[in-house]
């Protein structure tokens, strides 16, 4: 069994100052990912390790839930930024199978897209909302179109 936890990276600044690559979590932002942080940390939903995105928004999400979950910091995946729902599916399939549980911090809409794609299920994804999906398979390259159940959601906006 295979579980893949989706998050979508915290609210961060729409100032034209900053390049999209660079902008930066807004103060709300920094507080919704540490409240979903321990979200999961008091429900026990702790991946192994978290991938993430490069982007600013996304690498300072994924770092404050491996502060929360005592994860090390996260592994950056290029791809991840600015991915097409092909292109964050190629990152799934070549996540290390060594590891069960796998967190990916990046970006909507491709995140919410994937969401769907994996559990056949409507899902929405505000800043900072997670997934938990899990697959009955042996291997990430087996993750597909309807593989996976949706067991858990849960976003700031919940709250």
């Amino acid at each position: 069994m295979k579980k893949l936890l989706l998050i979508r990276h915290a609210k961060a600044v729409h100032d034209t100052s900053y390049d999209d690559f660079e902008r930066p979590l807004t103060p709300s932002g920094v507080k919704d990912a540490e409240f979903m942080a321990e979200r999961l940390l008091n429900k026990n939903i702790i991946p192994q390790i978290l991938v993430s995105s490069p982007a600013v928004r996304a690498l300072a999400t994924a770092d404050i839930f491996s502060e929360y979950l005592s994860l090390s910091r996260p592994e950056q995946v290029d791809s991840i930024y600015e991915a097409s729902q092909i292109t964050l599916l190629e990152v799934i399939n070549d996540l290390d199978d060594r590891y069960d549980f796998i967190g990916i911090a990046g970006h909507n809409p491709t995140i919410e897209q994937m969401a769907k794609y994996l559990t056949g299920q409507n899902v929405d994804f505000p800043t900072c909302a997670i997934a938990l999906i899990v697959f009955e398979i042996d291997s990430w390259q087996q993750v597909g179109a309807g593989t996976g159940d949706l067991k858990w959601y849960d976003s700031p906006k919940e709250h």
